[in-house]
């Protein structure tokens, strides 16, 4: 009996299967161009990336299409006269998010003969953000470093000027030199400032000892929103929390956690200096492998596109009196623990999303226990 011709039909089953998984793949993109330069298939994700439906696509002459493209695509009809490339750069914009995608584009030949071309599209955004992380990392280190090896010999003097500034105040007063108290609030204030900078260098340098354990978010905003609150209300803003009872325990260090979400709230406040809305949102994370996500969103003035992937650079700040330290160091926080945290922002303002990996040791009660609050309006 002659099986031939039924392994033919399961391998072309086969090979079918494989490109509908490749086309249809959002991390994988595959464009085939006949040799008028036409485009005759075309996959999910580069549809995705031109903003375009497939039959939209589909027998289009492509070299005007990604003239364009709102981000144009290198890619010419060179290719079809032998001019293919390896891992040639291209940044496009899906939706909201910044996209990096590396190409490779080759000639198909059937027996020799060119009948058209193809190109490959591989996202490697991934791969560029753990590698900032990783620059963001080693800047926080040195940082660290430099601050281990100055800090307590600034904090020295500083005490004792700060020491001696104080026994002035009392002869001051008593002499009713309300102008030299004046001169001397101012720096105290200062000098104030300057052993914030100081904390917070040694913050760098002497990474706290992470105690995790398994924490209920809406617990631990429980215990925060007052602090938040009356923060709010000095900025005349309003503050909504939305919360979401049946979200996962997260398996991470409490404090920590409190202060990422202080900074960020305390950021937000801040950013709405006419007064707005800040609201923190509780969700289920997207990711296959589950945790939470906690929004902070604020109606302010939105942070420029030009700024926006230094934000958590060290010393980089768009406050006044800012050191530029704050959003480093939550990054820092949220990587330890495995998480991660990312910004979007506009003209209607700006929103913080701190993602956090769910708790998943078994045998453990959760040490803050469980509690939902409710929503809460200032």
């Amino acid at each position: 009996m002659d099986h031939s011709n039924n392994r033919v039909v399961d391998r072309e089953h086969f090979l079918r299967r494989f490109l509908d998984h490749v086309i249809g793949d959002e991390s994988f993109g595959l464009l085939l161009l006949d040799r008028r330069f036409r485009i005759v298939e075309v996959s999910s994700m580069v549809c995705a990336a031109f903003g375009r439906e497939r039959s939209q696509l589909l027998g289009r002459e492509a070299g005007g299409l990604f003239r364009r493209l709102p981000d144009p695509l290198p890619v010419d009809r060179s290719l079809l006269r032998g001019g293919s490339f390896r891992n040639r750069s291209y940044t496009c914009r899906i939706g909201e998010r910044k996209r990096e995608w590396v190409l490779d584009g080759d000639l198909l030949r059937d027996e020799g003969k060119a009948i058209g071309a193809y190109v490959i599209f591989r996202d490697v955004t991934h791969l560029h953000e753990l590698e900032e992380q990783i620059r963001r990392s080693d800047r926080l280190k040195m940082i660290g470093e430099v601050a281990a090896g100055t800090a307590h010999e600034i904090r020295n003097p500083l005490t004792a000027i700060k020491g001696f500034i104080q026994l002035l105040q009392r002869p001051l007063a008593e002499r009713e030199m309300s102008r030299e108290l004046d001169y001397v609030e101012i720096v105290l204030t200062e000098l104030e400032r300057v052993n914030s900078l100081v904390g917070e260098f040694l913050l760098l340098s002497k990474p706290k000892k992470v105690e995790l354990q398994p924490i209920r978010i809406g617990k631990l905003f429980e215990e925060m929103l007052p602090m938040l609150r009356n923060e709010a209300v000095m900025h005349g803003v309003s503050l909504h929390y939305e919360v979401k009872p049946d979200l996962p325990p997260v398996y991470a260090d409490k404090e920590m956690l409190k202060q990422v979400f202080l900074n960020l709230g305390k950021n937000a406040i801040e950013a709405m200096d006419k007064g707005g809305s800040l609201i923190i949102r509780e969700r289920r994370s997207p990711s296959a492998s589950g945790g939470v996500t906690v929004d902070i969103c604020d109606t302010g003035p939105g942070i420029p596109e030009d700024r926006l992937d230094r934000i958590f650079d060290p010393f980089f700040t768009t406050k006044e009196h800012g050191t530029g330290l704050g959003l480093s160091i939550c990054q820092r926080i949220i990587h330890e623990l495995g998480g991660s945290i990312s910004v979007r922002s506009g003209a209607g303002g700006t929103i913080f999303s701190v993602a956090i990996p769910a708790a998943s040791v078994p045998g453990q009660e959760l040490v803050s226990g469980g509690g939902a609050l409710p929503s809460d309006d200032v």
